[in-house]
């Protein structure tokens, strides 16, 4: 049997594209307009090297908005064409996976509690299923508990984006978990896995 590949997944939003706040609610969330899409320019950077080691990129995230009303279906199919444009050629994601459920949502057909939503690891349990992915030797880059969770939870290796304050720690303490490396942004996550893979001998 062949052997499975290697993957870094990606959380999108805070980690390869800026976070938006909304003074109207009070809340920092994800793009609801594909004006408001700005990706980090370190993140194809990030992904090129991902892709030079010889490993997949791919990218799993939680996007509840539609199910919420912020956006329509077709909003939402723009803000997704729109990112995958700017992350063309040596820096295209080899898969995306989405979970649009939410289990308080206002529309009735994203309305359910699934297996796909992270902290639960669905996503990736579906990616190493059809793109042949080793979990055992791949990576979780994510700006949250439940990117971190949902890495351990499917055996992988990850990396928190962010500089979490003590609360935050204590968190991951309580859950029973904590990241295995932690990172101010996606190109020094990436660089990180690097340096790891490089002493586990297997790229040069």
């Amino acid at each position: 049997m062949p052997m499975k590949d290697k993957a870094v997944f990606l959380d999108r939003d805070g980690v390869i594209n800026r976070m938006v706040y909304y003074e109207e609610h009070g809340i920092i969330d994800s793009p609801f307009k594909p004006e408001q899409l700005y990706i980090f320019p370190e993140a194809k950077k990030a992904i090129s090297m991902i892709h030079g080691m010889g490993m997949k990129a791919i990218l799993v995230s939680n996007q509840p908005g539609m199910a919420k009303g912020f956006y329509s279906l077709k909003t939402f199919n723009v803000i997704n064409k729109k990112m995958n444009s700017v992350l063309s050629g040596v820096s295209s994601l080899d898969a995306v996976y989405y979970c649009l459920h939410h289990p308080k949502a206002k529309i009735k057909k994203y309305k359910k509690t699934c297996s796909c939503r992270k902290p639960k690891p669905g996503l990736l349990f579906k990616a190493s299923r059809e793109k042949g992915v080793d979990l055992a030797r791949s990576y979780m880059v994510g700006d949250g508990i439940t990117d971190i969770e949902a890495g351990k939870r499917a055996g992988c290796k990850t990396i928190l984006i962010g500089n979490p304050k003590c609360d935050i720690c204590s968190l991951f303490s309580y859950r029973g978990f904590k990241p295995d490396a932690i990172a101010g942004g996606i190109l020094e996550a990436v660089s990180k896995i690097k340096k790891w893979e490089g002493h586990n001998g297997n790229i040069h």
